[in-house]
């Protein structure tokens, strides 16, 4: 990035400032039509700056997500319907597009490589799917969150790892390969282990239909995920527009959907919102620290440990939300997947950039080996 660059994206921040400043008027000053647009352009604002900077860079995209859930706070009536046409109707078919992009960035050696790390395959997906379901039954329950809203919480924790683990390990020096394979793997599983753990632990606060479920998760993940395959190796390259367009039209997905959440979910989140939050916080964050303390324990390689941290901690929030729809309960069970996608990636973002600048010990030593050989060489 040139100096002219990095300039002009500084310049935002000085800008973010003013908007920042400008809400704090117009809120104190009561002048609540406006403060949601003033909000929303701060956000915008903060998001241009950070991508000239190569640690903020990772969060630019979940600062957007804060621009667009602000806009759905301060003006739900416009993210619920438009006419006569339910909002909501997109969420399943915009996760599908998700799960269908996921599918053609995969391919059979993906698979392959389960045959050459069981160990640390298997060690990570009953990580996550054990300590994620039990933290998330014991926040719901410490909380005393009502029934629907605490389900959501479960649920949660419930389902497979989001493909923004792929990211934050990458970010993270991590062990790309497991994340990649640990996230196939527990997503493949979903449609029997998320419904048969929401049976178990979410059954007390919510009716859980269980082969409804296994459905609708076959639906939204398995069958979009396995036409990517095909897509893969049938297409794949030969339109080089569509290969760039399927992340972008993944991330406006994701946003569109969280929208649409808060949007529908807006009065219940004012009531238990900051509750939520913390609710959230704590179970994300837990999930980092078991995850990466199971694998120090059973003496994982760093590279390893932090990769089992982040696949434990963070969860397709997605999923959740396209769940909690058909489940017909969009406004409350869904309130904690809209909360935990964007916090799973600040939280996330600001892991794995401190583990960036720290090699792994075992990372350490190995180059260290190399520098000693070229040297004996020389």
């Amino acid at each position: 990035m040139t100096s002219i660059q990095r300039s002009v994206y500084n310049l935002f921040y000085p800008l973010a400032s003013l908007f920042l400043i400008a809400y704090i008027i117009v809120t104190i000053q009561h002048y609540h039509d406006w403060a949601g647009c003033i909000l929303m352009l701060f956000f915008t604002a903060l998001a241009i700056a950070f991508r000239g900077n190569k640690f903020l860079k990772g969060l630019s995209f979940t600062v957007i997500i804060l621009a667009v859930v602000s806009l759905a706070m301060y003006y739900p009536q416009y993210f619920v319907t438009i006419g006569t046409f339910q909002l909501s109707a997109l969420i399943v078919p915009l996760l599908q597009i998700i799960m269908f992009g996921m599918g053609t960035e995969l391919s059979l050696k993906d698979f392959a490589q389960v045959l050459s790390m069981p160990k640390g395959i298997i060690v990570g997906i009953v990580c996550h799917y054990t300590i994620m379901p039990l933290i998330g039954f014991t926040v719901a329950s410490l909380f005393n969150f009502p029934g629907e809203i605490g389900a959501g919480i479960i649920l949660v924790g419930c389902c497979p790892s989001g493909l923004a683990s792929n990211v934050m390990s990458y970010l993270a020096r991590a062990n790309l390969a497991l994340s990649v394979s640990v996230t196939t793997i527990s997503t493949l599983l979903a449609p029997f282990l998320t419904p048969l753990l929401m049976n178990l632990l979410g059954g007390s606060f919510v009716e859980i239909h269980f082969w409804t479920m296994v459905w609708d998760i076959t639906k939204i993940v398995i069958i979009p995920i396995v036409a990517g395959l095909l897509f893969h190796y049938l297409i794949h390259g030969k339109f080089k527009w569509l290969d760039k367009a399927m992340p972008i039209l993944s991330m406006v997905g994701i946003a569109l959907i969280l929208t649409v959440m808060v949007a529908a979910g807006r009065d219940n989140l004012l009531k238990v919102g900051g509750l939520l939050i913390i609710a959230t916080f704590i179970h994300n964050t837990t999930g980092f620290f078991l995850g990466y303390w199971s694998a120090r324990v059973l003496k994982f390689p760093e590279r390893d440990c932090r990769t089992i941290a982040l696949e434990v901690g963070m969860q397709n929030a997605g999923l959740a939300s396209g769940l909690a729809l058909t489940m017909g309960k969009i406004a409350t069970v869904g309130l904690a997947p809209a909360i935990f996608g964007p916090m799973m990636n600040i939280t996330g973002s600001s892991i794995s950039s401190w583990w960036h600048n720290r090699v792994p010990k075992d990372e350490e030593t190995e180059i260290k080996s190399t520098q000693s050989e070229k040297l004996q060489v020389q």
